[in-house]
């Protein structure tokens, strides 16, 4: 009877995400050291993290994708209050070798008038960084709708756009409406809602389709985005918190109880190992994760604890639901 209530426990004890690796034309051949990838003749720009198609690697609901578990098991996956939202985040990491298309993502309101279920809030988390990096986020001060359109006619729409230093160890905030571009010189983990519309505004002449009407539509000349200031507390520091999600990295010293972690404990909770390696363990399972690995945590996990096995660096990535209190 035991063993039977134990395994009942378990099914949705933490499990690990079998990562998806995505092709990109401004990705890279080989991703060493980061995964032991080395890919054929199409570049890996991005890893997929959280995607609906990844799967889970291992435990009870292994072979599972998530997009499967979200939407047949959203109460156990996501806690009663989110329930039946559907998967809400996708995490990638972003391997950039060349310029990415200046871009812009619709809001809620905009990817509804065409049918889609949500926009796209997002964040960069730099895990490195090379002298010089950098970003571009957003619009200059006082550039106009008809100069963005000018930019995009000319092939000149870089010099309206603000350029961010990226040192390692940044946050940047990327609202939705944000005109922006991923450059060269940072590994990123990219935390968004899970929405993956991209409006192409400009794409350096490469042939591939360009949304310009739309992400005129979706762009905003003014927006929120930037760099985040971090904010150290005493078990953790949090890199962001806005409407849709929240980042931090969490302190673990030696093991830490999931008892600990605070505010998301009570829902879906993602637990990425960006260095080291770790040990998730409780009544009658145990996840290995190694570095670069993620774990999803179901709300209906049983309780849990962290170990460093090797130089972990955890961060914890947990939705937010606008409109919701708590």
């Amino acid at each position: 009877m035991t063993g039977s209530a134990e395994q009942q426990g378990a099914r949705w004890a933490p499990f690990r995400i079998e990562p998806q690796f995505v092709d990109r034309v401004w990705g890279y051949l080989d991703l060493r050291p980061w995964y032991d990838l080395v890919a054929g003749e199409q570049p890996i720009g991005e890893v997929w993290l959280t995607g609906d198609q990844c799967v889970a690697a291992t435990g009870s609901l292994a072979g599972e994708t998530l997009g499967r578990l979200f939407a047949e098991h959203a109460r156990e996956m996501l806690g009663e209050a989110a329930g039946g939202k559907g998967s809400p985040l996708l995490v990638k990491m972003i391997f950039a070798q060349e310029k990415l298309s200046v871009q812009v993502h619709p809001d809620d309101r905009l990817a509804q008038k065409y049918g889609e279920p949500r926009g796209k809030s997002e964040c960069w988390y730099a895990l490195a960084a090379e002298e010089g990096a950098q970003v571009a986020c957003g619009l200059k001060a006082g550039v106009t709708l008809e100069e963005v359109r000018a930019g995009i006619a000319e092939g000149t729409l870089e010099e309206s756009l603000n350029l961010l230093p990226v040192d390692k160890g940044d946050m940047i905030f990327v609202d939705a409406g944000t005109v922006h571009a991923i450059w060269p010189g940072s590994i990123l983990l990219e935390t968004q809602q899970n929405c993956d519309i991209t409006y192409r505004m400009y794409d350096y002449g490469r042939p591939r389709e360009l949304h310009v009407e739309k992400g005129l539509e979706a762009m905003r000349l003014e927006t929120q985005a930037g760099k985040v200031a971090a904010r150290v507390e005493a078990d953790r520091t949090k890199l962001v918190e806005v409407e849709y999600f929240c980042v931090e990295r969490l302190t673990v010293e030696g093991s830490r109880a999931s008892s600990t972690m605070g505010r998301g404990a009570e829902g879906l909770q993602y637990l990425f190992a960006a260095a080291g390696s770790a040990r998730i363990e409780g009544a009658g399972f145990a996840v290995e994760l190694p570095a670069r690995g993620m774990a999803a945590v179901p709300a209906a996990s049983p309780a849990f604890a962290v170990e460093d096995l090797d130089g972990l660096d955890l961060i914890r990535i947990t939705p937010r639901w606008p409109g919701l209190a708590g």
